[in-house]
């Protein structure tokens, strides 16, 4: 299925997924479950990728850029209609992973990139921050490695490896996907 072109990301095409989600037995531990909820989220920050890459060739004006993004977000964090608990959850962690994914977005048509300091820099302020429970410091500082992501800087797994299991972890996984769609924004098949 393929968006008409003024449409960067749909509710079907959201809701598509969820109801696959809701058909399959899922189970983390299984590969082609995790492979599915990693579709999910791939495929979400294509749809931004392909926003940020409109916006920065010139296609989108900024206001235009930061409205696509918005409903994209809204669409994607809205509340989910699963019944099976453990489904929600997984589900839950996609939407938690791309939060980052969406605030990096809006700050880097707002603001550019971040004008100093490295991705990892910045994740280990957003990781520091989050031990403080300071939640909004640890979101802007890893938005801001999200910006320099985008911008074409590397994002290096293994800075996670080092972390305590959070919120900080989770907008990781989801600034990677995010740096997979920036080099390789090809949509994901919902149809595998």
């Amino acid at each position: 299925m393929s968006n008409p072109p003024t449409e960067f990301y749909s509710e079907e095409r959201w809701q598509n997924w969820i109801d696959r989600i809701k058909d399959e037995d899922i189970d983390p531990e299984d590969e082609s479950s995790a492979r599915l909820l990693l579709n999910l989220q791939d495929d979400t920050a294509i749809a931004i990728a392909k926003i940020v890459a409109a916006y920065d060739d010139g296609e989108l004006d900024q206001e235009d850029a930061l409205e696509e993004i918005n409903d994209v977000r809204e669409i994607v964090l809205s509340e989910i209609d699963i019944e099976d608990e453990e489904k929600l959850i997984l589900v839950d962690g996609v939407q938690t992973s791309l939060v980052c994914v969406f605030f990096a977005a809006e700050e880097y048509v707002a603001n550019g990139p971040a004008e100093e300091g490295s991705v990892g820099d910045y994740l280990s302020a957003a990781a520091d921050a989050e031990a403080e429970e300071d939640l909004d410091a640890a979101l802007g500082y890893a938005a801001q490695a999200g910006t320099l992501v985008i911008d074409g800087q590397e994002l290096d797994m293994s800075v996670a490896e080092d972390l305590e299991y959070g919120l900080v972890t989770e907008w990781i996984n989801g600034l990677d996907s995010l740096q997979s769609a920036m080099s390789d924004p090809e949509v994901v098949e919902e149809d595998e």
